[in-house]
């Protein structure tokens, strides 16, 4: 273990970047920090406090920490495989700190083993994310801080995915002006399960080339080897990046800038999100030729393999893009993709399954993040039509809920008629024999339900929405 002195200064140190009120946790919650694995040899002691200027101790620099500390706790996140939580990591840090800091100095730091968790994806099948301990997000998150600016002033203009002031929208208006500068067909790129595909000799040597500090690349390498633990049994990665840490985004964009290099080379106009590429051509006779070349190129300088079945050449109005359609007008118009509609009423239907026995006020409360959140994201479609009739379907939705919470024909009636139907027409409604779903789409139902009535009960509105963010804009 460290000299009492080197504890007592780090001790100090990790003041400077945690909370005063910490949750000391069980030390037994991580197992390669107890009493016996937390064993320092003698050159952890000697890297404390050397070489102030390295990459390792610019990582753990009480500042650097600090914002790493609360990026980690407001991103929240599932536990890992030791199971603990964001709200133990300032006790349990501040606690370990000195074995930590001492242990990633001297590059003898192992992670642990990530925790395997399935998603379902868009287009069907699963997605396994790797979701790091909290600890090791901590650690991934210091050393990504670190590394963004080293890396990211190399990356392509055309690389839009998981870098600091870039966004998908802006690589949505990219694609378009490409198709608008007469580039009107689409190489369509699909690399075959990227994120399990990326070989490790590869991306560090494209690493290593920036990099000096051994203790780091060391750290990245054991990042990228992490065990995967899935029904209790742990499994050595020997290829992939996993998704689910801090450092994955990066270090997939310094794999594929590589790529990028190589189209900016060729002089090729294209747009990159993450994993998500289009090149933008002439002539279908071009493209094949372009896509020939690049899985040409995926396999013999990156390893990757691309994935024929799902990549095609296509015009951009046929393709989508980050969730987005395009026209086929000589200046595209952008629209939302029909997938990117359907996934949004799935969603919805699944929100709503439980809204019969719910007041609408907690039915509207729960939906309206996603309708919010939604329209923030498509707020660049100029087609309106779709979000009128989105924004109709959610209200009869809702119509439908409250249709089949008055239960009764007779409370149907009373209620129609309160909400200003008359006696006559209200008893017609209420006794008409139909459906649920039917009477939710009915004039009887639309008058008594209008969308003004939805909007004072502070129903979002998704063209609404999205017209007023495009007047701010």
């Amino acid at each position: 273990m460290p000299p009492v002195g080197v504890r007592v200064s780090l001790n100090t140190e990790m003041q400077k970047f945690l909370p005063e009120k910490t949750v000391t946790p069980s030390p037994g919650q991580n197992p390669r920090m107890t009493a016996d694995s937390a064993q320092v040899s003698a050159a952890s002691v000697t890297w404390t406090n050397a070489e102030p200027d390295t990459l390792m101790a610019r990582v753990l620099a009480p500042a650097n920490l600090k914002r790493a500390y609360h990026r980690v706790v407001s991103n929240k996140g599932a536990p890992g495989a030791d199971g603990m939580t964001v709200d133990d990591l300032a006790g349990y840090v501040k606690q370990y700190w000195p074995t930590l800091k001492a242990r990633l100095l001297a590059g003898e730091y192992h992670p642990q083993g990530v925790r395997a968790v399935d998603i379902p994806k868009p287009k069907g099948g699963t997605r396994q994310l790797g979701i790091p301990c909290v600890v090791d997000r901590l650690i991934q998150q210091a050393l990504l801080q670190q590394l963004t600016p080293i890396f990211d002033p190399l990356f392509s203009d055309y690389s839009y995915g998981f870098r600091p002031g870039r966004s998908a929208h802006q690589a949505i208006e990219t694609a378009r002006a490409h198709v608008a500068a007469g580039h009107r067909w689409c190489a369509e790129l699909d690399l075959e399960k990227f994120f399990d595909r990326v070989n490790h000799d590869v991306l560090m040597a494209y690493v290593e080339r920036q990099i000096e500090d051994k203790r780091a690349l060391t750290l990245i390498r054991r990042y990228l080897e992490a065990g995967t633990m899935s029904g209790g049994l742990v499994s050595r990665r020997q290829e992939g990046t996993p998704q689910g840490g801090p450092l994955s985004p990066l270090l997939s964009n310094i794999l594929l800038n590589e790529l990028d290099r190589e189209l900016e080379r060729r002089g090729h106009r294209f747009v990159r999100y993450a994993d998500d590429a289009n090149i933008y051509v002439r002539s279908r006779r071009a493209g094949e030729r372009v896509m020939a070349g690049v899985e040409r190129f995926l396999r013999q300088r990156l390893k990757l393999t691309l994935n024929r079945e799902k990549s095609r050449v296509a015009r951009p109005w046929v393709c989508n893009y980050l969730g987005y359609g395009m026209s086929l007008h000589q200046q595209p118009r952008l629209r939302v993709a029909t997938m990117s509609l359907g996934r949004l009423r799935d969603r919805l239907r699944d929100l709503l399954r439980g809204a019969r026995g719910c007041k609408m006020a907690t039915v509207i409360e729960r939906i309206n993040p996603v309708l919010r959140g939604w329209a923030g994201y498509f707020k660049l479609s100029q087609s309106k039509r779709p979000l009128e009739e989105l924004d109709g379907w959610v209200r009869r939705k809702l119509r439908c809920a409250v249709w089949r919470q008055w239960k009764q024909p007779s409370t149907r009636a009373r209620n129609l008629m309160r909400l200003g139907l008359s006696e006559p027409r209200a008893y017609k409604s209420a006794f008409n024999g139909r459906g649920p779903w039917w009477s939710s789409g009915a004039s009887h139902m639309n008058q008594a339900l209008p969308k003004k009535l939805w909007d004072q009960l502070g129903l979002v509105s998704v063209l609404d929405t999205i017209n007023r963010l495009s007047r701010i804009a």
